[in-house]
């Protein structure tokens, strides 16, 4: 076995390419799943409509913009009734934290520069009550080729979140990395439809945000920046101002997702993961990894950022945690290589971290066992004294 090339696995995998499905099985899967997201009804227990088809009861906007027409919610702008800004009709019932949203919507450019744009609002702050505006989170759609499911920060800071087919983490020190791909815009934009309707999903559950468009996923994002994420907020439709055009929305259904605070629990875990850690001993592919490599390995976690040293080597990237599993599960997103983004479990005490990487599989690790042998690598490590 060379060893040298298993250590150049370890955390980056930089040199590694994880088996991917064939293109057709992708193409197969990822439809499957995505209409399952979209067919599942308001019948599902805990679902609500926020929405009758009738009239705009817990919804408050600007009158002369918004209105019931043939069965939708429907904002309007024309060259005599133009937006003077970016205005919301918000929900009034309530706020969102964690939730899975369902809608349909329309929007038509009614002027001759194709221009109409859109989007919902979740998690977001009341910025101005009086003219109905909004800021946070948006999941974005429009007339054209580029915005609708990406996920835009209206009226803050970062803007552009996460366009059309990127996964995301927005590291702890607030900085966008791209760690994976969903699809090109192109090909995930081929699926909405201009001018008639279309499904979209939207879930939020702690920091994980998604956006699903007629089945398919537009966006993946890990919200890390805490100094700027909003875990609870309004839900509200945007009207942009601009040029004449009319969007429209109907079936809006909501789910709360579990109250307990998977954030909150993340950074317990985090605080754990915080030091200077080195490698005591380590198997890959069921063989045990020799002491004068396990005496290279050296792990250093600051907040969501982690390097390892490997003998001569530097790797670097990003890792996002859920203790609410079992086992407790950990996300690698290295900053370069073929294998972008690992799968693993962890298991963690005082002075003790145990790891188990799938570095040859497409499969998360489901236990510790010696028995986990092609295509994972476990590592026990002790916390070193600084």
């Amino acid at each position: 076995m060379n060893y040298n090339y298993i250590a150049v696995l370890l955390w980056a995998a930089a040199s590694v390419s994880a088996p991917r499905l064939s293109q057709a099985a992708e193409e197969k899967l990822k439809p499957a799943l995505g209409q399952t997201l979209v067919e599942e009804g308001a019948s599902q227990p805990g679902v609500i409509a926020l929405f009758d088809g009738k009239e705009l009861t817990g919804w408050t906007g600007d009158p002369r913009l918004w209105s019931v027409r043939d069965g939708a919610i429907t904002g309007q702008t024309t060259p005599e009734n133009p937006a003077k800004g970016n205005t919301f009709l918000i929900w009034t019932n309530g706020t969102v934290d964690d939730f899975e949203l369902r809608c349909s919507f329309k929007i038509i450019a009614n002027n001759d520069k194709g221009f109409a744009n859109s989007g919902i609002q979740y998690r977001s702050k009341v910025l101005d009550a009086n003219n109905w505006v909004v800021g946070g989170y948006q999941a974005d759609m429009e007339a054209g080729p580029t915005y609708s499911g990406i996920l835009y920060e209206e009226r803050m800071t970062r803007g552009i979140m996460a366009a059309r087919g990127e996964k995301v983490v927005w590291t702890s020190d607030c900085n966008k990395q791209v760690t994976g791909s969903l699809g090109t815009a192109d090909e995930l934009g081929k699926v909405i439809k201009p001018g008639d309707w279309n499904d979209y999903v939207v879930i939020a559950k702690g920091k994980h945000l998604q956006h699903f468009i007629n089945g398919k996923q537009t966006v993946d994002v890990t919200d890390d920046c805490e100094s700027k994420r909003a875990m609870s907020g309004v839900l509200a439709l945007q009207l942009h101002a601009g040029q004449p055009m009319t969007v429209q929305f109907r079936n809006f259904r909501l789910r709360k997702l579990s109250s307990v605070s998977a954030s909150a629990s993340s950074d317990e875990e985090i605080q754990k993961l915080q030091g200077i850690w080195q490698a005591t001993s380590g198997q890959a592919n069921g063989d045990a990894l020799p002491s004068e490599m396990i005496a290279t390995i050296v792990l250093t976690v600051k907040g969501t950022n982690y390097t390892s040293v490997i003998g001569e080597r530097n790797d670097k990237g990003f890792l996002s945690i859920d203790s609410t599993k079992q086992p407790k599960q950990m996300d690698v997103h290295v900053e370069s290589g073929d294998n972008p983004h690992l799968l693993g479990i962890y298991e963690t005490g005082p002075d003790h971290l145990r790891l188990c990487f799938a570095t040859e599989s497409p499969d998360r690790p489901k236990s510790f066992s010696k028995g986990n042998d092609q295509g994972y690598l476990l590592l026990d490590y002790k916390r070193k004294k600084e």
